[in-house]
């Protein structure tokens, strides 16, 4: 027999005050946080598509198209790869997405893919298969509205700033086309993982490549360290700031850049290199553009520990970034506290943001950041958002709560949405509801004092102030 309860006691889904347990909570977010504008200075957006205002065919382009967490879904489920990454029509994919979503409760892809609804399309329905038909049909006849281009897309959403994330052979003709039109601000970000993991397979075509960019043939590590500082001054050219590295690791080994030069010259001829090879030749690449950073006033990120294209078959039928990766395991603190004190001995430890995959390690990168601030400037090492499987309600909680007890909450640059999708924004206001309810409870609960003045401040640099300063957009 079901218990008597009242309605007036469930709150609707999605409704106002979602995620806000309070008063206090309310008036942070409604009144201080709800209406800050977004600096989203991490993403995978591409840049042709927002050069060209693209506007998307159907919601399955704009939606489901690289959204590998929604992929991962649909395959547990036991839906074929046929309406995931395969061969059915669009609307087939749509109709097995709506089929999911009533079983992700629990899951953030139930809550962001109906605060995604609601914000960008204005549809309150529930998705279902039942729903599914009217919901693709509004939302296609949206899509065509010019408000529904790239750049209106972000516009309506509030976002000042886009970092998207670059390889250094991209000649970044769509940044420079952005920036001449002058509409949206993008900016790119600097990614050479392919220069610095030598024991990839591709990495001597990538070398090929990078000399090719840069007109020269790459055959030692001076001639490939001159390259790369001239790539970096490219970027820098074209407003670049910031730099982006995903590792399994930190590498520092000590090894010296004779020792690297003999493992390139090795793998350029054809020869695999060991692990220990690996990591020395990397030890020395990471050092090096750390100090290219630092001279040029850059912002260098680190995203750590992710365990990729763990599943060969798939990788090899679909390619990679396909939805096959996980968290890893590694010893961080180490080898990231030697490379972090390689660079500050010499003065030349750039504005650093870690990222950690593995929650096991958030006290690790909480309290290596006390380590080498230096007063210089206001939050210099961050502890990055919570990223990738942990950007959800309790992965989000807990990085703020750790932050909060080892460091300085205060300081923290926020939100980010690492996405490849332009109807993602939405988890701006997913984290800005996450704390300002972190805060409302604590002043409830009699462990912060009910002072808005201060209170409002704080909430307003963590959502856009604190990033506007430190990467000095």
């Amino acid at each position: 027999m079901s218990k008597n309860y009242s309605a007036d006691n469930i709150s609707p889904f999605l409704g106002d005050n979602f995620l806000l347990e309070n008063g206090v909570a309310e008036e942070l977010y409604h009144e201080h946080a709800k209406d800050q504008p977004i600096i989203d200075y991490h993403c995978h957006l591409p840049p042709d598509e927002l050069a060209a205002n693209k506007n998307f065919g159907n919601l399955t382009q704009i939606w489901l198209a690289g959204d590998h967490y929604k992929w991962r879904a649909m395959r547990t489920l036991g839906i074929s790869e046929e309406f995931i990454t395969g061969s059915a029509d669009d609307q087939e994919k749509f109709y097995k997405w709506a089929e999911t979503v009533p079983y992700t409760l629990r899951n953030p892809l139930y809550h962001w893919t109906h605060l995604e609804l609601k914000r960008y399309f204005g549809i309150d329905t529930l998705v279902s298969p039942d729903t599914a038909e009217a919901i693709y049909t509004n939302c296609n006849t949206q899509l065509s509205e010019s408000r529904f281009s790239t750049q209106g897309i972000t516009k309506a959403m509030n976002v000042q700033v886009i970092c998207t994330t670059d390889d250094p052979t991209d000649d970044l003709r769509h940044h420079i086309k952005l920036q001449e039109e002058g509409n949206v601000r993008v900016y790119p970000a600097f990614r050479p993982d392919r220069l610095i993991l030598i024991d990839a397979p591709e990495f001597n075509l990538y070398i090929e490549k990078l000399g090719a960019v840069d007109s020269c043939t790459i055959s030692t590590l001076d001639q490939l360290l001159a390259t790369i500082e001239r790539r970096v001054d490219f970027f820098h050219s074209i407003g670049c700031t910031i730099s982006d590295h995903g590792l399994e690791k930190v590498y520092c080994t000590g090894a010296s850049e004779a020792e690297a030069n003999r493992i390139l010259q090795k793998r350029l001829g054809g020869a695999l290199v060991t692990e220990q090879e690996m990591e020395d030749y990397a030890s020395v690449v990471l050092y090096n553009l750390g100090k290219m950073y630092s001279a040029r006033n850059w912002v260098m990120q680190f995203h750590l520990g992710a365990l990729r294209n763990t599943n060969r078959r798939m990788a090899r039928e679909i390619g990679a970034d396909s939805g096959f990766d996980s968290i890893g395991e590694w010893n961080q603190a180490p080898s990231l506290a030697a490379f972090l004190d390689l660079l500050d001995n010499e003065n030349a430890l750039p504005k650093t943001i870690l990222y950690g995959l593995n929650p096991k390690e958030h006290p690790i990168l909480a309290t290596m950041i006390g380590n080498f601030n230096d007063g210089s400037i206001k939050g210099k090492m961050q502890f990055g958002s919570a990223w990738w499987y942990l950007d959800q309600k309790a992965g989000m909680e807990e990085q703020m709560n750790i932050l909060s007890s080892m460091g300085l909450l205060s300081c923290f640059v926020g939100m980010l949405t690492d996405s490849r999708s332009f109807l993602s924004y939405p988890r701006h206001e997913y984290f800005r509801r996450i704390l300002c309810n972190l805060i409302g409870k604590d002043v409830v609960n009699g462990e912060l004092p009910h002072d808005m003045n201060w209170l409002s401040k704080i909430v307003k640099d963590i959502c856009y102030n604190n990033a506007k300063r430190y990467f000095e957009f």
